[in-house]
């Protein structure tokens, strides 16, 4: 969601946002993708929304050493409407 509280109206938008939320919340204590160890993906008919994540992914984590991760189709999420979740976990850099 973003600031407001509005969700993508859509599969793309729900993923960018996504990402773009992740990269916030990294920026805010001092990390970037190259912190992240570990993400889980969870996506609504991912046989059909699959090819979108990756796409969108590609662009945020580095393709080369990227995080261990986990992606799961599910048929609903929990909150009305949402067709893509993320939780990510990461390793801060030293101070």
């Amino acid at each position: 969601m973003d600031r407001s509280g509005k969700m993508g109206a859509n599969i793309r938008e729900q993923i960018e946002l996504a990402f773009e939320n992740l990269k916030a919340a990294l920026t805010s204590v001092g990390a970037d993708f190259e912190h992240l160890v570990k993400v889980n993906n969870y996506i609504v008919d991912i046989g059909k929304n699959i090819a979108q994540f990756r796409e969108i992914r590609d662009k945020y984590v580095n393709t080369a050493a990227p995080p261990a991760s986990t992606t799961v189709g599910v048929p609903k999420l929990a909150r009305p409407g949402a067709l893509f979740e993320i939780e990510a976990v990461a390793i801060l850099p030293p101070k």
